[in-house]
């Protein structure tokens, strides 16, 4: 069963009843049948293994359910997401040191603020991430938590002294996880807080994944009529009527599974809150979504790290060009004639279609050489 062989075998859908009671008796019919075919008895006849007295001895739907959820979800994390963000997180610091010496113009608003480095911008990107890995780590311990033994209600009616501990560290052996038994069976059948908590970092790492990712294609808009700040990887034709246009779509894929992270904690959330009296009765449906979105946000790392970040580049002649047409560098000169009359400087240049220089020279407010001792955007990248 566990090799896959007999997948066939299991036809049921999600959408059954609350517990996963129809699943689970699937699982023991299958395995009850398997065992008397090997023991030359008859299919059906729940003889010599019966799929309730023998398979599911010292079980209810209800605590094996959601111990598999939880073994399912904390293998998939390990197994796909984590390694997916620590090659996006690598990406993107690789990319942070290569861009730390390149000045851009910052921009807060979508309008011009003050300057920045490529490298600075790609380094909060690098943060987002790494505060997702430690988000995601930090729900893992009530994941780990098995609600085996626990039975109908969580007394462990029909269970032996020792049972559950002894189940989960036979989980724990398999898998190499730190599997423990659940503290408190009855926290663990009536409630899924500790998915719906796994869910909310992988919503959290879907937020900082739709910010990154519409900020390189926006950097990376034109390539003549946008901001062309960034020259992003040719990955196929963009369109099938004009001929010669690119598209981000790794951008977009990556969007897309931020949206959908986002509608599947929705899902979710609502699942996780209707957990009436001993038991919780939204169990399909909440680890579909929560593996569903833990293998989206997995493979679209390893996507978008292998298909764009790797191949972005600077478009350094396009970044210089819009750094020394910024008005914003203004804000150099608030600590040397104020903050209105560097308002007034902008506002002229702004007016006249003149540079921040030439219209601080005509008002009057400072020399030439002044200017040019103040407004550096090299002295302008942190604390003095």
């Amino acid at each position: 069963v566990s090799s896959g062989k007999l997948d066939d075998h299991f036809p049921l859908v999600v959408w059954q009843t609350g517990s996963g009671t129809q699943t689970n008796m699937n699982v023991n019919e299958v395995i009850s049948n398997r065992a008397i075919e090997m023991m030359g008895g008859k299919l059906g006849s729940k003889d010599p293994v019966h799929p309730n007295d023998h398979v599911n001895k010292s079980q209810s739907s209800n605590d094996t359910f959601p111990t598999a959820m939880h073994i399912a979800a904390a293998k998939e994390v390990h197994e796909v997401l984590l390694p997916g963000l620590q090659k996006l997180h690598d990406a993107l610091d690789a990319k942070s040191k290569e861009f730390e010496n390149i000045i851009k113009i910052g921009r807060t608003h979508t309008q011009d603020a003050v300057p920045l480095t490529l490298g600075q911008e790609f380094g909060g990107y690098v943060q987002q991430i790494k505060y997702g890995v430690s988000r995601i780590k930090s729900a893992l311990p009530r994941v780990y938590e098995l609600a085996a033994g626990g039975t109908a209600v969580g007394t462990g009616l029909n269970t032996r002294i020792g049972f559950a501990e002894k189940v989960a560290a036979k989980v724990a052996e398999l898998t190499g996880l730190p599997f423990i038994t659940a503290p408190n069976k009855f926290e663990s059948l009536a409630a899924h807080d500790a998915l719906v908590e796994l869910s909310g970092t992988l919503n959290t790492l879907a937020c900082s994944l739709m910010k990154i990712a519409n900020d390189i294609r926006f950097l990376g808009s034109g390539p003549r009529s946008g901001l062309g700040e960034l020259i992003l990887p040719e990955n196929e034709p963009g369109s099938s009527i004009m001929p010669g246009k690119v598209n981000p779509t790794q951008c977009e894929a990556v969007t897309m599974v931020a949206a959908q992270v986002m509608g599947n904690h929705v899902a979710i959330t609502i699942g996780g809150s209707n957990g009436h009296f001993e038991l919780n009765v939204f169990k399909p449906l909440i680890i579909k979504n929560v593996l569903n979105s833990v293998r989206l946000l997995g493979d679209a790392a390893v996507s978008f790290s292998d298909n764009c970040v790797v191949g972005i580049q600077a478009n350094t002649e396009r970044i210089n060009k819009l750094m020394s047409e910024s008005l914003m560098l203004v804000t150099a000169l608030n600590t040397h004639i104020g903050y209105d009359k560097a308002a007034k400087i902008a506002k002229t240049a702004h007016k006249e279609g003149t540079t921040l220089k030439e219209a601080a020279i005509k008002l009057g407010f400072l020399t030439s050489d002044q200017f040019d001792q103040w407004v550096k955007p090299e002295d302008m990248l942190g604390p003095k």
